[in-house]
């Protein structure tokens, strides 16, 4: 037994040694060019064509004050909602505000040809746009762009994703802005509600926010070394032209059927030989989900749609277009689910194994000190702290400079705690793949009533 117990404690060590030596070199790839970027001039909007597609289902809670912003503050773009059959006003509030203004524009779909997912929804729209423009219209300069129906654009958005580096230079085919929480410092996200539940919904708010304005970023800045910048599903632009390659005669769009539409496009792209670009110099705002049961829903299915793209790693593997640190980068991020699950399944084992070998018997006790036996669970925990719990610090040296370090170290620690619940998303999505449900299921915003 004793023989037994230190060949798994071996084991153990080796394994955590090997996760932490990865974990640290995968760090400092992401946070060196992160914390080295800075602005750029940017450019002149006037230099192409904008068409922003909204797709709504069930959005009359945010639609007009988000067409009202969109024609304010880019006056020049056209704006094409697509209503995808909703039951409440979106599309009369729409048709509305079209009657006084021919840059808005509406697409309406009806069951049973709806509620397809979002990628149906977008090539309804696409189709729709290359069906109205002028013949002597060339592509590569109009640009489409993708924005949920509460997204808010930073005003000078357009001019910074016209710039030279970004679509104003032709080798550019796509670029995708920064997202950012627009509640991230409301102190009561749920009025009403008590202290407790308040400092919750506050906490799941700003560590969304230290996702997409921290991690997803400093993943960005490095998928820009290897060219596979993914597109988002908020504040996307891509030119028209690399959206017609994809668009074959046995398609109905250029988006696909995958549940994460936004980062199939962007696979697609590359697989074509277009590039992508990432800038943090604008940015799109989005509400934040303070409920954990709607945040559950909306990751269950970026997960699921994840674990539908693996479909694709044939052809990336055997595309002569992509580079080896290409085929790396997309084959490490289709197959992040099944690693989680993996991780999620085998770490918690070696814990209590572990753990089990510290807390021994007398015997194991004696014949090996309290610093060697403890060393895998004081390893497997400073691990997972230092691996998530950096991004609390290096958010507030890039975003909020105004907080204080206590706080960016309590931010850090859970945002440790949040990435950890993902484990019980990412088997729940298994369990929506292995029986085939793939229905897209929106995420209720927070302006709505909750469905009873």
């Amino acid at each position: 037994m004793g023989a037994s117990s230190s060949v798994v404690l071996t084991g153990t060590m080796a394994l955590f040694f090997l996760l932490a030596v990865v974990s640290v070199c995968y760090l400092a790839a992401l946070v060196v060019p992160f914390l080295r970027t800075a602005p750029r001039e940017p450019g002149e909007a006037d230099r192409l064509t904008w068409y922003i597609l909204v797709p709504c289902l069930n959005e009359a809670a945010v639609i007009g004050d988000t067409l009202d912003r969109l024609r304010g503050t880019f006056p020049h773009a056209h704006v094409w909602v697509v209503d995808d059959a909703s039951d409440d006003a979106t599309a009369a509030l729409v048709a509305r505000r079209r009657e006084g203004d021919p840059r808005v524009h509406l697409v309406s779909r009806r069951l049973p040809h709806a509620r397809n997912g979002k990628g149906d929804a977008l090539n309804a729209a696409y189709r729709a746009v290359v069906a109205q423009l002028p013949e002597a219209t060339a592509p590569a300069d109009v640009v489409i762009a993708v924005l949920d129906a509460d997204g808010v654009l930073a005003p000078d958005c357009l001019d910074v994703v016209a710039s030279p580096h970004l679509l104003g230079d032709r080798a550019v085919d796509a670029v995708q802005v920064e997202v950012r929480m627009r509640d991230r410092d409301q102190r009561r996200p749920v009025p009403g509600a008590g202290r407790v539940r308040n400092l919750v919904a506050r906490t799941l708010v700003r560590m969304q926010d230290i996702e997409f304005r921290a991690v997803v970023p400093a993943v960005q800045t490095g998928r820009s070394v290897t060219r596979t910048v993914s597109l988002g599903g908020n504040g996307q632009f891509v030119r028209l032209d690399a959206l017609m390659a994809l668009h074959g005669p046995e398609r109905g769009g250029p988006w696909r059927g995958s549940l994460l539409e936004d980062y199939e496009l962007g696979l697609h792209l590359a697989l074509a030989g277009r590039t992508a670009a990432f800038t943090r110099d604008t940015w799109v705002e989005q509400e934040a989900l303070w409920d954990a049961r709607r945040l559950l829903t909306q990751r269950t299915r970026w997960s699921q749609g994840t674990m539908q793209c693996t479909r694709h790693l044939r052809a990336v593997w055997r595309s002569r277009r992509l580079a080896p640190a290409a085929v790396a980068e997309i084959s490490y991020s289709l197959l992040q689910p099944w690693f989680q699950l993996c991780v999620s399944a085998v770490c918690p084992l070696l814990l209590l194994l572990a753990l089990g070998h510290a807390v021994g018997g007398a015997e194991e006790a004696a014949s090996s000190p309290w610093t060697t036996r403890w060393v895998p669970v004081l390893g497997f925990l400073l691990l997972a702290l230092v691996q998530f719990g950096v991004w609390g610090p290096l958010y507030r040296a890039k975003c909020e400079p105004g907080a204080s370090w206590w706080r960016a170290v309590g931010w850090g620690l859970a945002y440790a705690v949040y990435v950890g619940c993902y484990a019980p998303v990412t088997w729940r999505a298994l369990a929506r793949h292995v029986k085939g449900r793939t229905a897209w299921a929106k995420t209720r915003r927070n302006v709505e009533a909750p469905a009873r």
